[in-house]
C-alpha cells in the first residue's frame, strides 16, 4: 500500500544541511518530512569530517611519540594497533550519531522516511512506499567520491573516503590518487600510522590553496616520508596478486608504482543521478544543481543546498545554506548567499586555513600595485617557539584603504585562528581594528595581530615620523 504524505517542506538528504533545515523549520512550526536513502548524518558524520579528524588525532599522537625527544622526553617508535585505531574512529562517530538520529528528529516533530527519493513532478516525490507532496522541497543530497576513468581501475580494488575508515589491519604501502585536502590529510595520517605512502597529483599539490602555504605542508609530508608526484597523471591500474600497480606519466615519461592498497581521492561529484530532476523541471549539470543567489532552482519552490549545488563543498557551507533557505521559505525574506568570507581548512600538520581572496586572486582583481601583503612568521611567535611549532606564517591582504581582502594561515591551529579573519572580512573591518586588538600572551593568536600591525610599520618607523617625534618632544 502506498501512503500519501502532505507537508510544508520536504527535505531530501539527511546530511548537515538537510538536518539543519529539517530541525530548524520543524521547531519553528513547519510540517517537515525528511527523506534519507542511507545513513543519517550523511557524508560528514559517517565518511568525512568526523572519521577523518578522529583518524588524524590518532596519527598526531603517534607522531608526538616519535618527536618527543625535542622536549627532553625519550622518543620511541609507537606500536600501532589498527583495530584499536578503527575502534577509536568508530566510537567518535557513534558518540555523535544520536544527535543526528531518526529518533531525535522524530522527537523534534520531523517525519523521517528512510528510502531513496525521486521526483514524480514539481510537487511530488516517491520514496519507498510513500508519495510525498509538499509546498517546498529542499534538495540536500550532498556529494560523493568522484572516480576518474583510469584504464583498469574497475578491475582494481580501491578505497574512497566511504571505505577507507573500515580498515582494521596495518596498510603496508598506500597509493593515494589526488593531492587535495582529502588526499593530503589521509596520506599524512596513514604515514604517521606506519604505512609507506605515495601520493600522485595531476596538477599542483593542494592546488586551490596559496602556493607558498601549500609548500609548507608539502615539505612537512615529504620530511615524514610521503613520496609526492605532482603534475603526474595515472594512466593505468592493475592488480597482480596482493600488489596494486599504477602506471603514471609525467612530461611524456611513464613509470610504474606498486603498493598494497589504493585510495582514490580525486575530487567529488554531486549526488543528482537518481533524483529524476527532469520531471521536476530542475536544471542541473555534471557540476551540480543550478541555483540562484537565494538557492532556488529553476523550479522556484524547489531549493538546493550544500555540495549538490557544486559550490563550496564544506559542511559549514551546507549549514550556512540551510539558514538562507529557512529565511526564504519560512519568513519570505529574500535572503541571498554571500561567498565573500568563506573559510576552509586542510587539517594536515601543519594546518592550512584560508578565508577571502588568496594573494593571486587579490592581485588579479585589483592589480599588483594595489594589494598590500602583510605577513608574520610562526618563528617570531613565542608560543610557537615554546611548542616547537615554528613552521608557518599568517599572510593578510588589504586594499589601498586598509580593507581586509583575505587571509591565509599555515601553521599549528590555523583552523582555529582563521575565524578571527572570517569575522573581520564578513563585517568589512579595516586592518586597524585587528591591529588594535588586545591579544593574550603568549598565544598563537598574536601571529594575526602582528601581521595586522605590520601594516603601519613603514609609516611609524619612517624618517618623517622620527622628525615629527623629535619636534614634539621639544615641548
Amino acid at each position: 500500500m502506498v501512503e500519501n504524505i502532505n507537508a510544508d517542506i520536504c527535505v531530501i538528504g539527511a546530511g548537515s544541511g538537510g538536518l539543519s533545515v529539517a530541525a530548524g523549520a520543524s521547531q519553528m512550526g513547519a510540517n517537515v518530512v525528511l527523506v534519507e536513502r542511507d545513513l543519517m548524518g550523511g557524508d560528514c558524520l559517517n565518511f568525512g569530517c568526523v572519521p577523518s579528524k578522529a583518524l588524524l588525532a590518532a596519527a598526531h599522537r603517534a607522531q608526538d611519540i616519535r618527536e618527543a625527544d625535542m622536549f627532553g622526553i625519550r622518543s620511541a617508535d609507537p606500536a600501532i594497533d589498527m583495530q584499536a585505531v578503527h575502534d577509536h574512529v568508530r566510537s567518535v562517530i557513534d558518540g555523535i550519531a544520536p544527535h543526528d538520529s531518526v529518533e531525535r528528529f522524530e522527537g523534534l516533530g520531523v517525519r523521517v522516511v528512510q528510502a531513496p527519493g525521486r521526483f514524480l513532478s514539481g510537487h511530488e516525490i516517491a520514496a519507498g512506499d510513500f508519495r510525498i507532496q509538499a509546498k517546498y522541497f529542499v534538495i540536500a543530497t550532498g556529494s560523493s567520491a568522484m572516480v576518474p576513468p583510469i584504464p583498469g581501475l574497475k578491475d582494481t580494488p580501491y578505497f574512497t573516503n566511504e571505505t577507507i575508515f573500515n580498515v582494521t589491519e596495518r596498510i603496508d604501502h598506500l597509493l593515494v590518487v589526488g593531492g587535495g585536502p582529502i588526499g593530503a590529510e589521509l596520506a599524512q595520517a596513514h604515514r604517521r600510522l606506519g604505512a609507506k605512502v605515495t601520493l600522485i597529483e595531476m596538477d599542483r599539490f593542494m592546488g586551490k590553496d596559496d602556493p607558498e602555504a601549500a609548500d609548507i605542508v608539502r615539505r612537512k609530508l615529504i620530511s615524514e616520508g610521503v613520496s609526492i608526484h605532482e603534475k603526474t597523471s595515472v594512466v593505468g591500474s592493475s592488480q597482480n596478486g596482493d600488489i596494486i600497480q599504477l602506471s603514471i606519466s609525467r612530461d611524456g615519461q611513464t613509470q610504474s608504482l606498486e603498493g598494497s592498497h589504493l585510495l582514490i581521492a580525486a575530487g567529488r561529484k554531486a549526488n543528482v543521478e537518481s533524483l529524476d530532476l527532469d520531471r521536476a523541471n530542475v536544471k542541473f549539470s555534471p557540476r551540480g544543481i543550478n541555483v540562484d543567489e537565494r538557492l532556488r532552482t529553476s523550479n522556484k519552490h524547489i531549493y538546493a543546498i550544500g555540495d549538490v549545488t557544486g559550490g563550496y563543498q564544506f559542511t559549514h557551507m551546507a549549514g550556512y545554506d540551510a539558514g538562507i533557505v529557512i529565511r526564504n521559505i519560512l519568513f519570505k525574506l529574500p535572503a541571498k548567499v554571500s561567498h565573500n568570507a568563506v573559510p576552509w581548512v586542510s587539517y594536515t600538520d601543519p594546518e592550512l586555513a584560508q578565508v577571502g581572496l588568496t594573494e593571486q586572486q587579490a592581485i588579479q582583481k585589483l592589480g599588483s600595485g594595489k594589494v598590500t601583503i602583510l605577513r608574520w612568521s610562526y618563528g617570531e611567535n613565542d608560543r610557537a617557539r615554546a611548542e616547537k611549532a615554528t613552521d608557518g606564517f599568517a599572510k593578510v591582504l588589504t586594499d589601498p584603504k586598509g580593507r581586509i581582502l583575505g587571509a591565509t594561515i599555515v601553521g599549528k591551529q590555523a583552523g582555529e585562528l582563521i575565524s578571527l579573519w572570517t569575522l573581520a572580512i564578513q563585517q568589512k573591518m579595516k586592518i586597524g581594528a585587528m591591529a588594535g586588538l588586545i591579544i593574550p600572551y603568549p598565544t598563537l593568536s598574536e601571529v594575526s595581530k602582528r601581521a595586522a600591525g605590520s601594516y603601519y610599520t613603514p609609516k611609524l618607523f619612517s624618517e618623517r615620523m622620527r622628525k615629527i617625534v623629535r619636534f614634539l618632544l621639544k615641548f
